[in-house]
Formats: C-alpha cells, sequence, structure tokens
C-alpha cells in the first residue's frame, strides 16, 4: 500500500515555509509523493487568480519528483470541502493510506470542519506547528491533545503527529504585505521577497504585477 500525503491551501503565494513542511512530511512517514492542492475558491478571502497560483506552485516543485500538483477542485461546482477532496483523490489512487499535512491553527478548527469527524478517521494528520504566538513544540501538543480529546467524547479516533520543521517566520500574508506596501526597513531600503519564496516565484510576482497595489 502506498503512502501519500495531501498538501491543500491557498499558495498565495507559494513559500519556502510551504516547500520546508512538505519536504519534511516527505521523510518522516516516508511518503511517496506529496500532492499539492490549490483551493480554487478559497472561502472568507480575496486571492490572485487560481492560475497564477498554480503557475507559481508549478515553478517552486516542478525540480522535486515526490511533489505533484492536483486539480482536482476545479471538478467541483460551489463549496469544496476537504472531505470531497480526499473522496475524488482516493479514486484516481487506490490502495492508499492516506495522510494529511496542516498547520495548527487549521488543525485546531477540525471538528467544526463539515464532515469532519468522518474525516478525521479517514487520514493520518502530519501537524506544521506555528512561530506565531510564541508556542513551543509541547505547547503544540498540548493543542493537538485538545483535539484528539474533543474527538474521543464523540467516541472518535484520530492519529497524528508534529513535523519536525524549525519554526520559519514567513506566510503568505508577509510576502503580499511587502509587495504591496513596498515595505521600507530600518535604512530605508525597499524589502525584498528575496529568499522568502524560490527565485522563479519571485520572478513571476514581478512580472505579473502581483499583489501591488496595481495588481489586477
Amino acid at each position: 500500500m502506498q503512502q501519500l500525503a495531501i498538501f491543500g491551501g491557498t499558495f498565495d503565494p507559494i513559500h519556502w515555509g510551504h516547500l520546508l513542511v512538505a519536504e519534511t512530511a516527505l521523510h518522516q512517514v516516508s511518503l511517496e509523493k506529496v500532492i499539492w492542492v490549490p483551493s480554487l475558491n478559497p472561502p472568507h478571502k480575496e486571492a490572485a487568480l487560481f492560475e497564477h497560483r498554480v503557475e507559481m506552485l508549478q515553478l517552486a516543485t516542478k525540480d522535486n519528483p515526490a511533489f505533484t500538483i492536483s486539480l482536482v477542485e476545479t471538478n467541483r461546482s460551489g463549496t469544496s470541502y476537504a472531505i470531497n477532496t480526499l473522496i475524488d483523490l482516493s479514486a484516481s489512487y487506490p490502495n492508499t493510506h492516506w495522510y494529511w499535512i496542516v498547520g495548527l491553527d487549521t488543525f485546531q478548527t477540525l471538528p467544526r470542519w463539515y464532515r469532519g469527524h468522518e474525516l478525521a478517521q479517514m487520514c493520518d494528520w502530519l501537524i506544521a506547528p506555528r512561530l506565531l504566538g510564541g508556542e513551543t513544540i509541547t505547547q503544540s501538543k498540548l493543542i493537538c491533545k485538545q483535539v484528539e480529546q474533543q474527538l474521543k467524547e464523540q467516541l472518535l479516533t484520530i492519529h497524528w503527529q508534529l513535523l519536525n520543521i524549525p519554526l520559519v517566520g514567513v506566510s503568505s500574508s508577509l510576502i503580499r504585505k511587502l509587495c504591496r506596501d513596498n515595505f521600507l526597513n530600518a535604512k530605508g531600503d525597499r524589502q525584498s521577497i528575496r529568499y522568502l519564496v524560490p527565485e522563479p516565484v519571485r520572478s513571476y510576482i514581478t512580472n505579473n504585477n502581483l499583489y501591488s497595489n496595481k495588481s489586477e
């Protein structure tokens, strides 16, 4: 039985933190592949055009044969739910033990997801701890155990583990802000997003004028 992981998200834009999480997951549990699933219409937020986000994903992941991108969300209309993604991918990848890569903040909300109680038991969960808020690994484990306990009270079992990654303080929102505000550092120089994203992604953002005040 093959072992595959789903890594869903807006990826607006993809950055080195995302790639570090995926690479860590790949080796921590001996995955054959990480399947990146960009969200088509992210709820509660505006995002760059889906085509832009997919292109940046392709640029960032093309050199890693263990990374693949799925456009499964384009096959559905209306609200896209995580459980539908897993069901659809299971049809394309039979005989698979599934993992789901998710950030700690998102994992906390799992009991409130659409059919979240059902989804919780359909895959193992690989959780990326967060830097924001200064949580330690011990605190991150405690948060995960609280989610586990919530599900246990409803006679549900969930399998999870934290990813052993360095805590990197980079986020898509920071990158968008730097692009939008032309942020100046203490010396009055423009703050660059170089080294926050892969160089081909940085070039794509620049060439397509993404995230600036003048972007579409």
